[in-house]
């Protein structure tokens, strides 16, 4: 569902992008089809686990660990995910789930994870579909 806004600074239209729940992975099942299929793709930021969804869209699930660091540590990262996967949803394979895992206890700048979580479910998009 996306609609479009005007911003208050400028008379151009503005497409709000909201994370809307379609785009999360709720289900255990969706979660244990993604890790049973061991398709991942890595690099020093985040680990990311893949399964084809048959879906016109990607959709994000989040595994934030208590190695990570506390609850605000653990909820930085969340945000941070969560906020490139919506900044960066035009740019990913559809018909993706995608199951990301942080690699660090510091969370990066935003910047390293929007070109990292991209980079990476392309990764998992050639190894589903050769």
């Amino acid at each position: 569902m996306s609609r479009k806004i005007l911003h208050p600074d400028c008379a151009e239209a503005v497409e709000h992008r909201r994370l809307l729940p379609e785009y999360r992975l709720r289900r255990d099942a969706d979660f244990k089809r993604a890790y049973d299929r061991r398709c991942s793709a890595s690099d020093g930021i985040l680990l990311v686990f893949g399964e084809a969804n048959g879906l016109p869209h990607p959709r994000l699930g989040l595994s934030v660990s208590r190695k990570v660091g506390n609850a605000i540590a653990r909820n930085r990262w969340k945000r941070l995910i969560r906020e490139a996967f919506r900044l960066t949803r035009a740019k990913m394979p559809i018909g993706l789930d995608l199951v990301v895992i942080p690699r660090s206890k510091e969370p990066p700048e935003l910047s390293a994870i929007l070109e990292s979580l991209p980079r990476l479910a392309r990764r998992i998009e050639q190894k589903l579909r050769p």
